[in-house]
């Protein structure tokens, strides 16, 4: 499971408190203040690409799936919606095609998963 912004964010803000104590080790504190600002400049970059990534792999699925994705609302709570239900979708057509047998359509929907896979990796991704 990956973390979502808010959520990093609170737990840095929560080591930032604990580190700023006088009695902290001066290797302790250092060691979470870069741990901290790697965090940060990673939820920065998630953050400044989530709308654009969700919208970029809802349209894909909608193609792959032959639906429309909704894109009224760019809010990052609609767009995760939106791809929640055509993960769940996909999942049903993944299931459907395996049961029948339908072999393009496999490679087609494992081709967008990969795809998914590599609009989300970070600049930090190792591979």
């Amino acid at each position: 499971m990956t973390p979502d912004v808010p959520s990093v964010l609170s737990e840095l803000a929560q080591l930032l408190l604990r580190n700023a104590a006088p009695g902290v080790p001066d290797a302790e504190r250092a060691s979470a203040l870069g741990l901290s600002s790697m965090l940060l400049a990673i939820a920065a970059e998630v953050w400044d690409g989530a709308a654009e990534t969700l919208v970029q792999e809802n349209r894909a699925l909608a193609a792959l799936l032959d639906d429309a994705a909704a894109e009224s609302d760019l809010r990052l709570s609609v767009l995760r919606g939106e791809n929640a239900r055509l993960r769940a979708r996909l999942i049903a057509a993944h299931i459907a095609a395996e049961e029948s047998g339908d072999t393009a359509r496999q490679d087609a929907i494992w081709a967008e998963l990969r795809a998914s896979t590599e609009r989300r990796k970070l600049s930090v991704s190792l591979v």
